[in-house]
């Protein structure tokens, strides 16, 4: 029986993590950042023993936040994943770390590849890009970095609920039109996460990089007509607008579309498009 540790268990994607994992003859371990302080080596080393596999979502997740307390970010992003891809090359554990699409630059015009050169625009996307060095050089051989973007889920504060509660209480929105992503749902992802770390275990699933985001691309726009109209709802109440309209602290990639090739050299198809596990969430 494989050993499983989920950090950041409280979240959004930590939450799905167990309850896929729940369904498997796995044993799991569940951390929340109360539970666990990653920037901590001591306790991290600690938590990491005795298991086979550590998925770590937790995370520094405040992006305009980060803009003013880089350092803080950088101590969770950055620093604490160090510590954990030190812990689990020392202990033998894959490290399944969830990375973002914010380490790229957001000027390409098709999906950047998982070897693609890495320039972040925006404090969280250099924290995170940090993490992402410290598990390839620390533990390149149990290492994998998962880029993840535009998740929501049942678990905590998404695009996707923010959209459905705006619904009931106005006529229209106004959203951006002009920044193009994958819309992924946490669970996909989760499953995802637990196929790759099985793979992992069996040795047919090399370490390094993988884009964990949903087939396909639209809008912010896009995605919430989708999910007006799988509601029922009129999308024409969504209008297009600017990403100059709605200034933020931190500046947003404009393309965040992810290639998905690698996937093959783990025997593991990509995530499905979009829009089919966004009628699948709608849908539960």
């Amino acid at each position: 029986m494989s050993r499983w540790l989920v950090t950041g268990a409280g979240g959004m994607l930590g939450q799905d993590l167990l309850a896929v994992l729940k369904d498997t003859a796995s044993s799991v371990t569940a951390l929340a950042r109360t539970d666990l302080d990653i920037t901590d080596p001591a306790a991290v080393r600690a938590a990491v023993t005795d298991h086979d596999v550590v998925v770590n979502a937790a995370a520094w997740t405040d992006v305009d936040g980060a803009e003013t307390a880089e350092a803080a970010a950088t101590a969770v992003n950055g620093v604490g994943v160090g510590h954990l891809a030190d812990a689990c090359a020392s202990a033998g554990a894959r490290l399944l770390h969830v990375s973002t699409d914010y380490v790229f630059a957001g000027d390409g015009t098709s999906p950047y590849a998982e070897d693609a050169p890495t320039a972040p625009v925006n404090a969280y996307g250099r924290s995170k890009l940090v993490g992402e060095r410290a598990v390839l050089t620390l533990a390149p051989d149990v290492g994998y970095v998962v880029r993840t973007a535009w998740l929501y889920g049942a678990g905590g504060r998404n695009f996707v609920t923010t959209m459905l509660r705006l619904a009931a209480e106005r006529d229209t929105l106004d959203v951006v039109d002009d920044q193009r992503g994958q819309p992924t749902w946490s669970r996909a992802l989760a499953q995802q996460l637990v196929a790759l770390g099985g793979a992992a275990l069996a040795g047919s699933a090399p370490a390094g990089v993988y884009h964990g985001t949903a087939s396909g691309e639209t809008t912010w726009y896009g995605l919430a007509r989708e999910v007006f109209a799988r509601r029922g709802l009129d999308p024409d109440r969504i209008r297009p607008t600017t990403s100059a309209a709605y200034v933020r602290p931190a500046p947003r990639p404009a393309y965040s579309v992810l290639g998905h090739a690698r996937w093959a050299a783990a025997g593991l198809p990509p995530l499905p498009d979009w829009r089919t596990s966004l009628a699948t969430f709608l849908s539960t």
